[in-house]
């Protein structure tokens, strides 16, 4: 017997752009809420993009077309807040209030709504542009990636707005499960900032000021970064001695028993067994260790990890894309079709 969907029967309101607002209202499709995008006369700005852009973040969705901010479109959106359970809205600060787009503008018309912002600093945080890499490079991440002989870099893909999307939605069934209407804050900001967990504890409570090592290396495991190997790149993870010991025995390493010695004696590590991995290729040792328990993997580009046998691509109307990450025993989410703009104004 198929389950239903997780979120039947809740509506949800978007007025999202871009990307990290669009992702977690799908997210959202996905797992059988009801999504209608309230789009200006224009569409979303990220159908300018791309027809494939806009589809990997709006499939299944409706669209309405609405002029927000005149009589005739504010009383359109009281109506639809009405019935439904909940808005998510991710713009400038300014413009959410201007547009009567929070909870303590919408509670007239349902009290249970559950309003979220997604801003880059708050809902009152100013207007400072706070686009994806811009957040990143505030919080410090863009410092903590790349080489350290290197520049600062910046991740090949939206981290920042993506993760926003991903705790905003949280934020948002959170609110739906208390019975309560109310206002969801969510900034790129502090997602990011939060997102840097053990770094940031670290230097609250230790001074420790954290930064870049080679090859991506983990500030507390050793080994645990990339390796260059006879042909290609190995993401190699020890966390603990039974790894140690598993990849130790393959690639004919001795001593360094315990992680407090590969901690102390990290240079001397990584030096041993960059020595070792330099002997068999990346995909040769992935099929040596993998057996073994050890994670591993070889360093790969995108279109061979989705040409892969079990990659979780679905077809969503016309689109390709990648399927919903979370899996509901017993439910299979319908991927529709993104929308066309104002399909659904009837």
């Amino acid at each position: 017997m198929t389950a239903s969907a997780p979120l039947a029967g809740i509506r949800i309101l978007e007025v999202g752009t871009m990307l990290a607002g669009p992702y977690a209202t799908m997210m959202l499709a996905d797992l059988g809420a009801e999504v209608t995008k309230l789009e200006p006369a224009g569409g979303d700005i990220s159908r300018q993009v791309s027809d494939s852009y806009f589809a990997s973040l709006n499939r299944g969705k409706r669209s309405i077309r609405i002029d927000l901010g005149t009589e005739a479109g504010d009383a359109r959106l009281g109506d639809l807040v009405t019935q439904s359970h909940a808005l998510l809205v991710n713009l400038k600060p300014s413009a959410i209030h201007r547009l009567g787009l929070t909870y303590d503008a919408l509670r007239r018309w349902n009290e249970r709504i559950v309003c979220v912002a997604i801003t880059g600093y708050g809902l009152h945080g100013g207007d400072d542009p706070a686009f994806d890499y811009v957040i990143q490079a505030a919080t410090g991440i863009a410092a903590l990636t790349g080489d350290p002989a290197g520049p600062p870099t910046l991740p090949g893909y939206s981290s920042a707005d993506n993760s926003t999307g991903l705790a905003a939605a949280l934020g948002l069934l959170a609110q739906i499960v208390s019975g309560r209407g109310g206002q969801i804050d969510v900034s790129l900001y502090e997602v990011m900032l939060s997102q840097l967990n053990y770094h940031a504890a670290t230097y609250l409570n230790e001074g420790t000021r954290p930064h870049r090592r080679p090859f991506g290396a983990h500030s507390y495991y050793v080994p645990a970064q990339l390796f260059p190997t006879a042909d290609g790149y190995l993401a190699l993870f020890v966390t603990h001695d039974g790894f140690w010991r598993a990849f130790a025995g393959e690639a004919g390493i001795d001593g360094f028993a315990t992680m407090a010695e590969r901690v102390s004696h990290r240079a001397e590590v990584l030096a041993v067994v960059t020595d070792a991995l330099a002997t068999d290729t990346a995909t040769n040792w992935e099929r040596r260790l993998a057996p073994l328990g050890i994670p591993v993997a070889a360093v790969r580009e995108l279109p061979a990890a989705l040409d892969a046998p079990g990659a979780p691509v679905v077809t969503a109307g016309e689109r390709r894309l990648v399927g919903c990450p979370i899996h509901v025993s017993g439910y299979t989410p319908r991927y529709g079709p993104a929308p066309g703009l104002g399909e659904h104004g009837r």
